[in-house]
């Protein structure tokens, strides 16, 4: 068995490698061990392939050669969602794909699979323009989008995938597809949320919007003050107008150098704040939180360029979202942070809350707040458990036996119907993608 395996693996590279515009790399050749490693550092798969696409047509042949000898298949450009290790399969990798197509009379972006959002933001920015981008400039626009995308302009516009107007897709037969509403809409719908399950996007192009300021930062506060603040969070969120995005955090104070010295690695309370509009209506807004949070140790509001806006972010190791945030809620999220985790309360309802008749399957909207551990210990994760609904987000989602969690039963029904009409074999069946199994 050993060695009819070994031979498929060497025939796939084989039949690639000349037959395409991108590299082929086995283990021990030179970019091997570059190309195999995804960005979560505990993963560290061994792909017996790794193919570098560089093409629409490079990718269809790779989907080909995986299906032809029998490999397990695997696609990442950014390696930002990849949870599974691809050991003994076929690793296409899209990084070098990266190409943006802004069209300002339309406000409409078009991108390849390897595009990050840097790129898009640094297109956008000259035309006043921009994305439904995440906090981060490194992440993947195409990863992102299709598992929702959660953005601070999401509040105003919707989650990413909801700005979705076209993909061009190779699914799991090597064919090239474009979907939109009026084509494959069944396929058009699932991509928008759903995840990357149905096929390889080598094109995707979505809506841009007309912000090309925002008011907005992190300021940060005694932590002392962090229960009282977050009771008056809860409320105040209830009133907040869609151009304002908010979240709290209880954290470390970074030790970076635009932080005071003395504050830098202390415990606080930071309060993350975007506002699509003048910065005098921003602060009118943001007084009941300052009031209830106390005297600012860190001030770090201002107006600024959306492209230049960098809000953080925190890893989701207990995720899960909340219709309110109770007594309980509260006083053990305080308690956790005391113990050493980092929270952060995510207020989401706006326009992501009212999607139109024929948006996709993104999570659970309309439930108002999301809360996040970093390091959930099993009390504090039991704790807060009965509170939330048990539901999860895809891009914040690492356990991929809990791909059902990110969706409403009859969504999620939907996406196993798209996933067996375009994927009956599975052939697409790592990490989220294995819709149903």
């Amino acid at each position: 068995m050993t060695i009819t395996i070994q031979h498929q693996q060497t025939s796939a590279a084989t039949a690639l490698r000349g037959a395409i515009a991108g590299a082929v790399h086995e283990p021990g050749d030179a970019g091997y061990d570059e190309h195999r490693k995804p960005l979560l550092p505990t993963l560290d798969p061994r792909p017996d392939v790794v193919v570098e696409a560089r093409s629409t047509a490079d990718v269809q042949a790779a989907v080909r050669a995986a299906r032809e000898h029998d490999l397990p298949f695997s696609v990442q450009a950014t390696g930002h969602g990849t949870y599974v290790p691809n050991d003994g399969g076929l690793l296409l990798k899209t990084t070098a794909m990266s190409s943006v197509f802004v069209d300002p009379s339309r406000q409409v972006v078009r991108v390849r699979p390897g595009t990050v959002w840097g790129d898009v933001l640094a297109a956008t920015r000259p035309y006043g323009l921009a994305p439904l981008s995440g906090s981060s400039p490194t992440v993947g626009v195409t990863g992102y989008t299709l598992g929702g995308g959660m953005g601070w302009l999401a509040r105003k516009h919707g989650f990413a995938a909801d700005s979705v107007l076209s993909a061009d897709i190779v699914t799991a037969d090597g064919s090239l597809l474009t979907v939109s509403p009026d084509r494959h809409p069944d396929l058009f719908w699932a991509i928008r949320g759903g995840g990357g399950g149905f096929g390889v996007v080598t094109s995707l192009e979505f809506r841009v919007y007309p912000v090309a300021q925002v008011y907005g930062g992190i300021s940060w506060f005694d932590v002392s003050n962090a229960a009282s603040a977050l009771r008056v969070y809860r409320d105040w969120a209830a009133a907040a107008p869609d151009e304002m995005s908010t979240a709290v955090v209880l954290t470390t104070i970074p030790d970076v150098e635009a932080m005071p010295a003395e504050l830098r690695g202390r415990r606080a309370l930071g309060i993350k704040a975007m506002y699509t509009g003048r910065a005098d209506e921003a602060e009118r807004l943001l007084r009941p939180l300052r009031l209830a949070a106390g005297p600012a140790l860190a001030d770090g509001y201002r107006s600024m360029d959306y492209a230049d806006a960098a809000m953080g972010g925190t890893p989701a190791r207990f995720f899960d979202f909340f219709p309110a945030l109770g007594d309980e809620v509260v006083d053990t999220v305080v308690e956790a942070a005391e113990a050493g985790s980092t929270v952060e309360i995510r207020h989401y309802d706006g326009a992501t809350a009212r999607p139109g008749p024929d948006a996709g399957p993104v999570s659970h909207r309309g439930v108002p707040f999301s809360v996040i551990l970093d390091k959930p210990t099993p009390e504090f994760a039991d704790r807060l458990r009965p509170h939330g609904i048990g539901g999860a987000f895809l891009n914040f989602l690492a356990d991929t036996t809990r791909t059902a969690a990110a969706y409403t039963p009859a969504d999620y029904a939907r996406l196993c119907a798209v996933k067996a009409a375009y994927d009956p074999d599975r052939f697409f069946a790592r990490g989220h993608a294995a819709l149903g199994a």
